[in-house]
């Protein structure tokens, strides 16, 4: 029996949370439980976890992920969800080093031999706008996504509509008509200014809308759904298929669910299945570290209704270690094209560099969000 002998967690530059599980036959397997500000919490959490797992088969995944879901009284959340996450990335590591197969050879094969991946741009002016995108394309990219705003009034006004519209419209200008641009309003809009908003970007075509409403507010998602023809995507802070259910009947077209934070490969691969009876397209939120992106293809090369891979190279949050820094070798996460090629090596398909994650995790880090505040003192969404 492949037995779950011991599980440590490193918490890392700039902002994740790495979990190691190792088991008596001397199989690693590498997860993901970060919770962006949240992580030391989250650390606790797998420990408590990991009650549950040691002297277990690690094979097991399916029950130890039930035991570990529905086993207490108290259950669901980012925090529960993310720990939960990351030590199944693990487990479906070790499963396929076990096998000596990928993990989407295990999730019934693949269905695609490359996923389309997009990055962050960012630029608070259009002229910024067209320098950031001008060099993702460069970089080989096909596909971005940009904030909407920054913070936003409660009912946007004209000045901030306008700069919506002309930072997306610099955008369109740069991507031209056969490349895409995803607007991420990140739930800083009010319904209403959503609403308002959505028409006015609909001639620069955008790829898709990204959280017009913060999760809170997913009972409104529909009257946005049926205000505009553009696509329409939410499921970053949504994290069981039970809470994507809403959504999905509201009508969005893609769903974001996260495999750090929505229980990890196996409940992201039921929330995929759920979404295809939606007729909804899978696009994994993931501006997070490379297990987590390793973790998101993987289920992506198996998976039938997946769009597209949101992957974290470069963005602004990286401060202090890249995505890539922790990977033996940078190979398999390699973009061509705008794609990254199907990997092909056992479990997640990337080896982590463990001395250079321990070392790491001895500097540790202790990532905040920011809060901001409207012009009148009062809280703005983030």
């Amino acid at each position: 029996m492949t037995t779950i002998e011991r599980v440590e967690t490193f918490l890392v530059a700039p902002r994740w949370l790495f979990v190691r599980v190792e088991t008596t036959d001397g199989i690693v397997g590498w997860g993901e439980a970060t919770c962006e500000g949240r992580s030391e919490t989250v650390r606790t959490a797998v420990d408590q976890l990991s009650e549950l797992l040691i002297g277990r088969d690690a094979l097991r995944i399916e029950d130890h992920w039930q035991v570990m879901t529905k086993g207490s009284f108290y259950r669901g959340g980012p925090i529960l969800a993310s720990a939960v996450a990351g030590l199944d990335q693990a487990l479906w590591d070790i499963a396929g080093k076990h096998y000596g197969a990928p993990v989407h050879q295990l999730l019934g094969g693949p269905v695609r031999d490359r996923i389309r991946v997009y990055g962050w741009v960012g630029g608070d002016e259009p002229s910024e706008v067209r320098d950031q995108i001008s060099a993702a394309v460069e970089s080989g990219l096909t596909a971005v996504k940009m904030n909407a705003s920054g913070p936003m009034s409660p009912v946007g006004s004209v000045a901030e509509l306008d700069g919506v519209v002309q930072r997306v419209a610099a955008a369109r200008e740069v991507l031209g008509d056969h490349r895409d641009v995803a607007v991420d309003f990140h739930g800083r809009f009010s319904l209403a200014t959503a609403r308002r908003v959505a028409p006015l970007l609909e001639p620069y075509r955008p790829f898709f809308l990204e959280e017009p409403v913060v999760p809170e507010n997913s009972h409104l998602i529909g009257e946005l759904v049926r205000a505009t023809t553009t696509p329409v995507s939410t499921g970053e802070r949504l994290y069981n298929r039970q809470e994507f259910l809403p959504v999905l009947q509201a009508g969005i077209a893609v769903a974001q669910p996260d495999l750090s934070h929505a229980g990890g490969i196996t409940e992201v691969r039921k929330i995929a299945a759920l979404a295809e009876v939606y007729d909804v397209q899978l696009a994994p939120h993931c501006p997070l570290g490379p297990i987590a992106l390793a973790s998101c293809l993987q289920v992506g090369f198996a998976t039938p209704n997946y769009l597209i891979q949101e992957q974290s190279i470069g963005i602004h949050y990286n401060l202090g270690a890249e995505v890539l820094d922790y990977c033996l070798d940078k190979e398999p996460l390699t973009f061509v094209d705008g794609y990254v090629e199907r990997l092909t090596g056992p479990g997640l398909g990337i080896e982590i560099d463990e001395n250079a994650v321990r070392v790491a995790d001895k500097r540790g880090h202790a990532w905040r969000s920011p809060t901001w505040r409207h012009r009148d003192g009062s809280y703005a969404e983030w």
